[in-house]
């Protein structure tokens, strides 16, 4: 529910009314254009929001203007009490001496880490909306990657891209924009539609794999589900992808490193994850990353947040640079003399907001200067002043500033958000071995052992603090669905120990994987097995000859060899979020038949790196030491039952027509229990003006089948979906002959070709 329109206006002159007669009124800038009364073009909430938007840039002066460019910190500015640098406390009061201090009569442009109540939202928004001249509202921003502040805890988003349905993301999207708004919220930082292309890099946890269809796709979901049909609702928010572009294949797996990409890699493949969350998605924000592509940094490069965005995309939004992305145009890229270079270069090249990077005085004060003396031009000032406004009106902030303060209890939390997370979780489960068909394990067992240093917690990932939720572990999951057997916990601190419980048990499941402070953002890696003595722990609780089930949490792709060739049943579970231990006991004991798979290669060693499935064909995989196998490839992942793919068939479109390729197939549940299977389709164009990829996913479907159902299956590719970056430099769909295949990974065998006439 919202405020009704005739209410939220009362309550805001009423508030407007209060603060201006504690406040003296502000000694306004000269050679503002005066407010003249509320007819004003942008104080008309049925006008058009571009025309609204330039009504109110035409009547702003230059500080006024680059006041809304910058971003301010919150918790340790705003409040008196604080839990942390990025969280205010819930009884937390706002300080509005600090206020007048930091903003003085000029309003602020957005705060961040601030995580407030709406009653704290609220109070803020009214003493800036008092407080500048032209009642200006803030813009309150927060991460929401896979959960909001202390709101539901959803899988992280590697593992949520493991449930290949568009449908589960983009609720989620709906639900983590939901609980934001209820705060009086508007934007959040995310999704992160990097390719996770390499392992080594923490933040592969936060992607959604290295394909960038599938993460296009996924994206495209989140957004829409977070942006909702109307940002101008109290449960949509502005989604603002990130970290444009090309951030997840750093140099050496280090983070903020360079990234090398020619253009048309760049456009080809790394743009490619992005671009349906802009074009389609019309998502209205972008963060601007920190890295530099051939020399180039992203937040001085006008080809990309210019060209790309804007011209080519249509992108209507506003582009924050990540935190200190400016300023390292100065510190660490060079590309800059000073401070306030780096700053107008930024704005100049296309960012319209920092991230605090620079203290507030010498952002605003470079901009002022750069303007007067012509360095910055008025248009470049004005394109970013007026993208924060779009996004400003666009979310209904100038006509509904304030936030039910009763929402945040009918919203954060509910019922529905914890179906889902536990719906997401139970779909993101993912099969990667099952020897001897270990697996389901009988709710009979008796005596089990529940071994490793992630059984007793549950693993939630970064962004996000895992004293929140429900915290179901595994242990706790099992411990509910077996309470007759007898379950023995031991964390493997000591491995004679772990061993001797092992020893003692029927059947062992051991948790192991990364946590945070080996996997997240700033912990990079450059080995990929089990960390601390995890590996020792695997290898002695095997030796004892008992039945072993491996179930990993983890961030990333990890290189477990050993465990492939020795444990008979592995589980991917990822970072399955607060019910995750729910989800991860029903796959093992069968009351959930997994169907979670890979969105990124597992590769055997380090050495074989990069190693994604869709490479170049001239790339080798010969090795003196190995086979340049993957351990586990691309879109990978098993079932308690067996699928069969049969009459695979290609139609193509008319000579002269634009339109789709159909593609069919039947899929077969060959087993004697029901089970979900995601068929994927890939294509290799087999001669063209360029290289172009081995084989490239261009569809994928999540099925269900009962037992021994079939299913017809049709893909539709667009002709666009088949073009190449052209030795000309031009998008084109070539003629020629084309291979496809469709089966239940990336080694899908099951084939045929077809030829396309242009």
């Amino acid at each position: 529910m919202r405020f009704p329109a005739h209410l939220v206006s009362t309550l805001v002159a009423l508030s407007i009314a209060c603060l201006a007669a504690a406040y003296p009124e502000p000694a306004w800038t000269q050679g503002a254009v005066p407010l003249t009364d509320s007819n004003a073009l942008y104080k008309q909430p049925r006008a058009p929001i571009g025309r609204r938007a330039d009504d109110l840039l035409s009547r702003m002066t230059l500080d006024e203007k680059v006041r809304q460019l910058d971003l301010y910190s919150g918790a340790t500015a705003l409040v008196d009490r604080h839990t942390d640098e990025t969280h205010a406390t819930s009884t937390a009061h706002f300080l509005p001496e600090k206020a007048q201090e930091m903003w003085g009569d000029l309003g602020a442009g957005a705060v961040h880490d601030l995580n407030p109540t709406p009653e704290q939202a609220n109070v803020i928004q009214q003493w800036v909306l008092a407080h500048n001249r032209l009642g200006i509202p803030v813009l309150f921003i927060e991460e929401g990657l896979h959960g909001f502040d202390t709101g539901t805890v959803f899988p992280a988003p590697i593992g949520l891209a493991a449930t290949w349905e568009p449908r589960i993301v983009q609720k989620v999207g709906a639900a983590i924009a939901a609980e934001a708004r209820a705060t009086g919220v508007g934007m959040i930082l995310g999704p992160v539609l990097d390719l996770a292309r390499e392992p080594r890099w923490g933040r592969v946890e936060e992607d959604y794999g290295e394909d960038p269809y599938l993460t296009g796709q996924l994206g495209l979901a989140y957004v829409s589900g977070a942006q909702g049909e109307d940002l101008n609702s109290d449960h949509s928010v502005v989604a603002e992808p990130k970290h444009f572009a090309g951030h997840g294949s750093p140099e050496g797996g280090t983070n903020t490193s360079p990234v090398h990409v020619g253009e048309r890699e760049l456009r080809s493949v790394m743009l490619k994850s992005f671009e349906p969350a802009i074009r389609d998605g019309k998502a209205m924000g972008v963060m601007a990353a920190y890295h530099e592509i051939d020399g180039i940094p992203i937040t001085a490069d006008p080809f990309l947040l210019k060209q790309i965005l804007r011209q080519d995309w249509g992108f209507q939004g506003f582009v924050l640079s990540d935190l200190g992305a400016v300023e390292r145009l100065y510190t660490v890229h060079h590309v800059a003399a000073t401070p306030k270079e780096a700053v107008c270069l930024a704005v100049k090249s296309g960012v319209d907001m920092q991230f605090y990077d620079f203290k507030h005085d010498v952002f605003q004060k470079a901009l002022m200067d750069c303007v007067r003396e012509g360095s910055l031009s008025q248009s470049d000032l004005d394109r970013a002043v007026g993208s924060v406004l779009r996004v400003k009106f666009a979310l209904g902030l100038f006509d509904r500033p304030l936030t039910d303060p009763g929402l945040r209890a009918r919203t954060y939390r509910s019922q529905a958000h914890l179906d889902l997370t536990l719906e997401a979780a139970r779909k993101s489960m993912t099969l990667l071995k099952n020897d001897g068909h270990l697996l389901p394990l009988s709710k009979s067992a008796k005596k089990i052992a529940v071994i490793g240093p992630n059984a007793d917690v549950a693993r939630y990932g970064d962004y996000e603090n895992e004293s929140n939720g429900a915290r179901i572990s595994m242990l706790a999951g099992i411990r509910a669905l077996v309470p007759q057997a007898a379950i023995e916990f031991d964390a493997g601190k000591d491995i004679a120990a772990a061993v001797a419980q092992a020893k003692d048990a029927d059947v062992v499941i051991l948790g192991l994987g990364e946590r945070q402070g080996t996997s997240g953002e700033g912990f990079d890696r450059t080995d990929l097995g089990l960390p601390d003595k995890q590996e020792q722990l695997l290898e002695a609780v095997v030796a004892t000859g008992k039945p072993v089930v491996l179930v990993l949490e983890n961030g990333r792709p990890l290189t477990i060899g050993w465990a492939k060739e020795h444990v008979p049943a592995i589980l991917e579970a990822w970072y399955p979020g607060e019910f995750g231990g729910t989800a991860i006991a029903e796959t093992i004991f069968g009351d959930n038949n997994p169907a979670g798979r890979l969105t990124i290669t597992f590769p055997r060693s380090v050495g074989q790196l990069p190693d994604f499935y869709n490479f170049d064909p001239s790339r080798t995989h010969k090795y003196v030491d190995d086979d340049g196998d993957p351990l586990f490839p691309f879109g990978f992942g098993l079932s308690y039952t067996s699928f069969r793919y049969d009459h695979l068939a290609v139609q193509t479109p008319a000579l002269g027509s634009n339109g789709d390729i159909l593609v069919t197939v039947d899929v077969t549940n060959n087993g004697d229990r029901p089970g979900e299977e995601v068929p994927q389709l890939y294509v290799r164009q087999e001669v063209g003006s360029v290289e172009t990829p081995d084989r490239s996913l261009k569809g994928f479907s999540r099925i269900s089948l009962s037992s021994k159902e079939t299913k017809n299956v049709t893909f539709r590719i667009p002709l666009d979906q088949l073009a190449v970056w052209n030795a000309e430099s031009k998008w084109t769909v070539e003629a020629g002959q084309y291979t496809v295949w469709v089966g239940g990974s990336s080694q899908a065998s099951l084939t045929t070709k077809f030829v396309l006439n242009r």
